[in-house]
């Protein structure tokens, strides 16, 4: 039965070996930006139609590795913080620490489960369920309890992405005819359209400082997928890949440089790396069989040291005995 779900969804949501409900990463805090750049954690399939693992990489392509070992973990979605990681096991969300180990379930009932995003401050996750009919977004706190559903249309509305600030949530939804990026407040309330074409906009992904989002834009017939940048208010949308494929899928590095991704570009989908601007797009998964999709840029918070100041204070000689007792505690009992 476990994996009857698996199969019956994925089918639904398959992007041509890629899955086209996988989520972004979660942005960084926009108080620690900017961050520094941890592993990117990613979606594996390797060797079965539903045999989805979790793995991590750096960037450049090393310490490739595996943090789970059942059949259907996908969807990574790492905590601010970035010690743990929220993700989609058999159609419910569960929460990991950063090297796999204490996997624990946050949602558990019949409904779909999946797409998880966590909250910048790290107190709450937003997901999406069908538990209600059709999926929506919902919102809960990170150890699974006062789950709140907060759009409610006939529509399919999913991929959740966290503004830095945690007041607005951005999401795709058909509700208007073809997929279009929205942002909404964390509540749900004020739910606005900040793209509108024929293309099919998707997968947003904030910027760690809050100034622009990042989505994958394509025709219907999911041929030809591209990686766009615009401002968070819809202005200035800009195509940042144009390999002829299927470039999707973005997130954000946590100091704000550089866009994880997804392309087909050279056979099946792999994750890639480049600028913010688009330049310098390197592949960073080689995947025999199968494919990796679902990139989730780690955001390691930057300490700022904190200074002492000291005040240097010049005493007379005849006046040190004098400072040393005032400066001297005065003991009671």
């Amino acid at each position: 039965m476990k994996r009857f779900r698996v199969v019956a969804v994925v089918a639904g949501l398959a992007l041509v070996g890629g899955i086209l409900a996988l989520s972004g990463s979660p942005p960084s805090d926009a108080d620690q930006f900017p961050g520094a750049n941890g592993k990117i954690a990613y979606t594996q399939r390797v060797g079965c139609d539903v045999c989805y693992q979790i793995r991590v990489i750096n960037a450049d392509g090393t310490n490739d590795t595996q943090l789970t070992a059942g059949d259907s973990e996908l969807e990574p979605s790492w905590s601010p913080d970035g010690t743990q990681i929220a993700f989609t096991s058999d159609l419910d969300i569960w929460v990991m620490n950063a090297d796999g180990t204490d996997q624990t379930r946050v949602t558990n009932n019949v409904a779909n489960d999946r797409g998880p995003s966590w909250s910048p401050e790290g107190t709450k996750i937003a997901f999406v369920s069908n538990r209600d009919g059709n999926n929506e977004i919902y919102v809960m706190n990170a150890d699974g309890t006062d789950q709140t559903r907060v759009t409610n249309n006939v529509a399919n509305d999913r991929g959740p992405s966290w503004s830095p600030d945690g007041t607005k949530i951005a999401f795709t939804s058909d509700r208007d005819g073809n997929p279009e990026i929205y942002v909404m407040n964390a509540d749900g309330t004020d739910q606005t359209r900040v793209t509108n074409n024929l293309a099919y906009d998707a997968e947003p992904s904030w910027s760690p400082d809050g100034t622009k989002i990042a989505f994958n834009s394509g025709d219907g017939l999911l041929v030809d997928f591209d990686v766009w940048v615009m401002n968070a208010d819809g202005t200035g949308q800009t195509k940042i890949t144009n390999s002829g494929g299927r470039d999707y899928q973005p997130s954000w590095s946590a100091d704000g440089t550089q866009i994880a991704f997804v392309s087909d570009r050279d056979g099946n989908p792999e994750i890639y790396v480049m600028n913010a601007d688009g330049t310098d797009q390197a592949q960073v998964t080689t995947t025999a069989e199968g494919f990796s999709g679902a990139p989730a840029w780690q955001s390691i918070p930057v300490v700022v040291p904190t200074t002492t100041t000291t005040t240097t204070t010049t005493v007379a000689p005849s006046d040190v005995a004098a400072v040393a007792v005032a400066a001297t505690p005065a003991f009671t009992g």
